[in-house]
């Protein structure tokens, strides 16, 4: 079992300074913007305003972190072998008391995971030696990459030589997954390369590329795009293929975000053809609605109810391409003559209830908004430690939650 260890922090305060591609560069003040977790008839909570930021924590003291793994550990009933998965909204690497915190865990025999630093807080490679004598295990570090100059500009790491330094010895001690946010003209090509290089002689456990996000549809909601201008992203099947190039080119594991990974075939492993079999094991779907959608996942969701041979169903897009940032203005674009009378959203979509049921009736029918499951697929960021038995087994159960949606708010069929 793994539980999260949250140290908290604000992102561009507490990771000394923001990286020039941050998602939460330029944040302006965000409003609420409505989401599953408000009150029915109240738009606006603490996950859709403040949350979505992660503008709501400070750093916590070590005892704070400790009580509340403590608390997690009390509700703990499966037993077995319990990891602290260590994150927070800044740079953990610049945690203050991470040294302490990863030692009072290792105390109670409990190994710690470094979930995404950036390594910036690093300014001294010998304590990335000290962490693993206090236990920790593994490591996500986001290395951009291994030209120290460019990780200087880019990441603006004052101590880039170190934590590279830091990097090789995660890698040649415990398991590291590196990552990157790929910008292109920057650290793409061969210099992206020379980085998968060092890290593959280093004996990194795997490679995860993200894609650049600049735009509203690419998914800045937070009203700060674009974060760089004049550069534009790489167009969403390009840059799958070069997670694709780039897995074949090396020893390592390579995934990709949002797309794609090429080991288990996700996301939506369940839409190949060779995994066609699985799908007899998806209930049947007896009621009639719309599922909207992002632009990336509808083609993938479209072919899945094409070979169950659903016609009840419909699948809408909308500009957004990731679905969970969904909001009421992606809406407010359909087409309503394309919605049928129920529809159903995604369940973790930035979009209250009420504005949900008033965009999608604004033409005087008055439709029935469900919502569906969190999840319809395993993103390459969770994918890379998973099997493609893991990722299959996955999306079949969110798509039979998918379904008992379907069932429950579609109007019965005769």
């Amino acid at each position: 079992m793994q539980i999260v260890a949250d140290v908290g922090g604000i992102p561009g305060k507490d990771c000394n300074g923001f990286c020039k591609y941050c998602y939460f560069r330029k944040v302006k003040k965000v409003k609420s913007f409505g989401c599953a977790y408000c009150p029915p008839n109240k738009i606006g909570c603490e996950r859709c305003s403040k949350g979505v930021s992660e503008t709501q924590s400070e750093f916590k003291s070590p005892l704070q972190v400790m009580n509340e793994v403590r608390n997690s550990l009390m509700m703990n009933m499966h037993g077995g072998k319990v990891t602290a998965n260590i994150s927070g909204g800044g740079d953990i690497s610049c945690y203050p008391h991470l040294e302490t915190l990863t030692s009072n865990l290792n105390q109670i025999s409990i190994p710690s995971v470094l979930s995404y630093t950036c390594g910036k807080g690093i300014t001294n490679s010998e304590i990335a030696s000290k962490l693993i004598n206090n236990g920790v295990e593994e490591v996500s570090f986001t290395i951009f990459s291994s030209d120290p100059k460019l990780r200087k500009e880019w990441v603006k790491d004052q101590h880039p030589e170190e934590a590279l330094k830091a990097c090789k010895i995660f890698c040649e001690n415990i398991k590291l997954t590196g990552a990157a946010v790929i910008i292109p003209g920057v650290n793409d090509g061969e210099i992206l390369r020379q980085t998968c290089n060092i890290l593959e002689e280093w004996g990194a456990k795997g490679m995860l590329l993200m894609r650049f996000a600049n735009t509203f549809n690419e998914g800045l909601i937070l009203g700060n795009e674009p974060i760089l201008k004049g550069i534009e992203s790489q167009p969403v099947e390009d840059f799958a293929e070069l997670v694709r190039q780039i897995n074949s080119e090396y020893s390592f594991r390579v995934s990709g975000t949002p797309l794609c990974d090429p080991e288990t075939g996700g996301p939506f492993a369940i839409a190949k053809d060779e995994n066609e079999i699985f799908l007899q094991f998806i209930k049947p779907i007896t009621g009639e609605a719309t599922i909207i959608t992002s632009k990336i996942a509808a083609p993938f969701i479209s072919k899945i109810f094409n070979k169950l041979e659903v016609d009840s169903v419909n699948v809408v897009a909308v500009e957004k391409e990731i679905a969970c940032l969904i909001t009421k203005e992606d809406l407010e674009k359909l087409d309503l003559n394309e919605i049928k009378d129920v529809a159903i959203i995604p369940g973790r979509s930035f979009v209250h209830q009420l504005d949900a049921e008033r965009i999608l009736s604004a033409d005087g029918i008055e439709r029935l908004v469900g919502r569906g499951p969190d999840t319809l697929s395993v993103d390459g960021e969770l994918s890379i430690d998973m099997t493609d038995e893991n990722v299959i087994e996955t999306e079949l159960e969110q798509f039979n939650d998918l379904a008992d949606a379907i069932n429950f708010f579609g109007m019965r069929r005769i």
